[in-house]
């Protein structure tokens, strides 16, 4: 892609009066094209080649993208048609897929980059080289620019970023990251707030896909949890601003968040009994095959039928704790008494075996073998970060904690 660059030259010399400009002067009347939102002419480079951007339509063909980016080469594309690892540009014309292409004043083709599906940061680039076209996959040069965004609950995590325009891809990564403090399941309440700073990866001037949180505060039923994303020698993770791990030894929930999930809520009632009864665990609401993940490290204790709780599964952790998951439609591949798993690991699905009227996950989490409850209980974290490393992380995070408080004092602003 060719890159219009800019420079100021200092020049020394009289300058005329205005009669003297007066006398060249003259109106000249011109219709403008309104810029389109679909294609970019990105300029004309020194050697005469034009350079352009184009976004994928619904119901494009490979023929109509090429002629839009005024490519006019018969010899181009027949070669595009023929090669075989230029097939992509046929059958993954996703809409909204911005590809680039480099042409001569003739509409030769010159280069031509087309990002590929399903291969992250990859594309497929045709160059023209001693007079020949060759094409190859290689990888994007990408860089990265920090996107700052808040929003608030009203009903559920997915409406509140799609109100603001976040990636779900964002969305996800901070359930994961509160995941230890917050069920997003069940905890969430109308009013709850988030700020979140992340990355936006472009290449060649176009936002590829969002990249890593970086910092991200919740506000979740009048209590702030804030985090921070910091490397160093010794691992790396999220921690508060105190150097606090937020990893937890468990997950608030088991169940895995997506937006088939994300709306559904809990049952106390008993279905089969008809009638109030002391719960032993926690009921989530879900569709039959939502995934199911093992809330901490542990070891398959039991894998199998096991009277009114259907298919059940039950985790040994390390020390007193052990978890047990009910009423699955199935279990993971290759699960057996023994196996072990590790935190967010898939381990099943949801379903409604044993004692239950519609389909849903039935979760426990004991102690000493006696249930408690999931929700209330506190969870042990990951280690902190020591001593020798808290200068560094806090000279790392004091910028970023300031845009999460200039990104709250704006939210404030506003609701005044």
């Amino acid at each position: 892609m060719g890159v219009l660059t800019f420079s100021m030259v200092a020049a020394f010399g009289t300058a005329p009066t205005s009669s003297e400009i007066q006398a060249f002067q003259q109106t000249v009347v011109e219709a403008l094209p309104v810029p389109s939102t679909e294609r970019r002419d990105l300029g004309i480079n020194g050697n005469g080649s034009y350079v352009r951007e184009e976004r994928i339509r619904h119901g494009d063909s490979a023929a109509a993208l090429l002629a839009r980016l005024g490519v006019q080469d018969e010899q181009a594309f027949a070669f595009l048609r023929q090669q075989s690892e230029t097939q992509s540009i046929f059958r993954q014309l996703k809409p909204g897929k911005v590809v680039t292409a480099k042409t001569n004043e003739s509409g030769e083709l010159l280069s031509l980059v087309f990002p590929l599906n399903g291969a992250q940061d990859n594309a497929l680039v045709v160059d023209r080289r001693d007079g020949r076209l060759q094409a190859g996959e290689q990888a994007l040069q990408l860089s990265a620019q920090i996107t700052m965004q808040s929003g608030e609950i009203r009903n559920s995590l997915f409406g509140a970023t799609d109100a603001i325009g976040l990636p779900d891809s964002v969305a996800l990564q901070l359930a994961d990251i509160f995941g230890g403090d917050i069920d997003f399941h069940r905890d969430l309440r109308r009013g709850d707030r988030f700020s979140v700073v992340y990355e936006t990866l472009y290449s060649q001037g176009q936002a590829v896909r969002t990249g890593r949180i970086l910092a991200a505060e919740f506000i979740n039923q009048s209590k702030a949890y804030r985090a921070v994303w910091f490397e160093s020698q010794d691992g790396q993770g999220y921690y508060t601003s105190e150097g606090k791990n937020l990893r937890k030894a468990f997950l608030r929930s088991p169940l895995e968040f997506s937006r088939i999930s994300s709306g559904f809520t809990s049952a106390r009632f008993h279905p089969i009994l008809q009638k109030w009864r002391a719960h032993k665990g926690v009921d989530y609401a879900a569709p039959t095959g939502t995934r199911i993940k093992a809330t901490g490290d542990g070891i398959v204790e039991f894998v199998g039928k096991q009277g009114g709780y259907g298919n059940l599964l039950v985790l040994r952790h390390q020390g007193k704790f052990s978890t047990a998951y009910g009423h699955l439609s199935g279990f993971a591949a290759g699960l057996r008494k023994g196996s072990r798993v590790s935190q967010g690991d898939v381990i099943g699905s949801v379903g409604q075996t044993g004692w239950a009227t519609g389909p849903h996950l039935h979760y426990e989490f004991r102690v000493n073998d006696v249930q408690q409850n999931p929700l209330a209980i506190n969870l042990p974290s990951a280690p902190p970060l020591v001593a020798q490393q808290m200068v560094q992380f806090k000279q790392y995070a004091a910028p970023l904690s300031a845009r999460l408080d200039h990104i709250r004092g704006v939210d404030l602003a506003l609701l005044d």
